[in-house]
């Protein structure tokens, strides 16, 4: 089913981006990378997040401060301080465009080395940029459904295309909220961050938010012999051919 496919692997390429790039190396620096790679991986995090493309400097800080205020009123993105889901997501989108353009400053420690293209941050936020991935979305989903009729499409899945349009923040929302809401902790953090085991093969390793608040910059995020973290292998691939330098194992 062509439209299952395409959600699927948009579902999974902007989740990648978010996990290596995004998190991995731009909040975390776990390895490092050339210039053109990293440029390589702005574009790529470009494609493939599309019109939900998220700065990885205003996603830095963002993240650095989660981590250094975890769980309590100061943290950008807390369950336990909003409402709900959307007033999280409400929050955290307004701290997030404060910082994107510059109408606040972070310290130093939460903005220190964290890559910054500003010009293509710029297009990639752009209206333009945003509406015309959108536009791309769209006719996928009228030519595939109502026009061509293609084999194993059905008007129900119309409903799956709000779901392309926010894939980044929806990612970021339930990572934020399922990592520090359900499951189980293996190392007491003062925080109320949680290891979501069987929610995990949905966010590739992101929803191993207890170990990963215990070792903010082991690259594997799994812990547990019974744990696994499907960003990792990608993450020693890319090691073992060049394209990153792993900082530790």
């Amino acid at each position: 089913m062509i439209l299952i496919a395409f959600f699927l692997l948009h579902w999974y390429f902007s989740l990648f981006c978010q996990s290596f790039f995004l998190h991995r190396y731009a909040a975390h620096q776990m390895f490092s990378m050339t210039k053109f790679w990293e440029r390589f991986f702005y574009v790529f995090t470009w494609i493939c997040q599309g019109s939900s493309y998220l700065s990885p400097r205003a996603y830095a800080v963002l993240h650095r401060m989660h981590h250094a205020y975890s769980d309590t009123p100061k943290d950008p993105h807390s369950p336990h301080h909003t409402e709900n889901l959307f007033t999280m997501m409400w929050k955290t989108k307004n701290i997030y465009n404060d910082y994107f353009t510059f109408k606040l400053k972070p310290e130093e420690r939460f903005s220190k080395d964290v890559p910054d293209w500003n010009k293509f941050d710029l297009f990639a936020d752009s209206m333009v940029a945003r509406v015309g991935w959108s536009v791309v979305y769209i006719l996928i989903y009228v030519l595939s459904i109502s026009v061509f009729e293609l084999a194993g499409t059905h008007m129900w899945m119309y409903i799956l295309l709000p779901l392309h349009l926010m894939m980044g923040p929806m990612h970021g929302a339930i990572v934020n909220w399922s990592g520090h809401k359900y499951g189980y902790s293996n190392f007491d953090n003062n925080d109320q961050s949680k290891n979501s085991l069987l929610l995990d093969v949905l966010m590739l390793g992101e929803l191993f938010q207890n170990n990963h608040h215990k070792l903010p910059n082991r690259p594997n995020f799994a812990v547990k012999w019974y744990e696994f973290d499907p960003t990792y292998p990608m993450v020693k691939l890319l090691h073992a051919v060049g394209v990153i330098r792993l900082k530790s194992a």
